[in-house]
């Protein structure tokens, strides 16, 4: 798996889920993303030999600190780029598909120049 795009995916949903209870299951992740619990499997198979993640004693679904600290960076440039487009007119749903697929592919420079635009710019976009 690319840790690229489909391995952040997987690390963002696992962030998000995570906000909502401390017991996140790899039928959790599944039923979020929409995906097999085979295919699931196999991703966090690979994220957890990268030191991504981790599943605890009672089997929930775990991000390592190396692992969070990715998760949080993607969902801030997801969370960032769809204000950002919605700010621009561009409808709830398109702004949100557009930027998951932008979030993996931006380099840190380019987004650290867009924030530093929004809060030149655009004080009504909260990062």
């Amino acid at each position: 798996m690319s840790i690229r795009e489909s391995g952040e995916m997987y690390l963002e949903t696992i962030y998000i889920l995570s906000q909502k209870s401390s017991e996140v299951r790899a039928i959790d992740v599944g039923s979020y993303m929409g995906y097999s619990k085979p295919s699931v499997s196999r991703a966090l198979g690979l994220l957890k030999a990268d030191g991504l993640v981790r599943t605890d004693e009672a089997g929930f679904v775990k991000l390592t600190e190396k692992g969070e600290d990715r998760a949080v960076r993607i969902y801030e440039r997801h969370r960032i780029l769809s204000k950002l487009f919605m700010n621009l007119g561009v409808d709830e749903e398109t702004a949100t598909e557009d930027a998951c697929r932008i979030e993996h592919y931006l380099s840190d420079k380019t987004f650290e120049a867009i924030k530093a635009h929004i809060k030149k710019y655009a004080s009504d976009i909260q990062l």
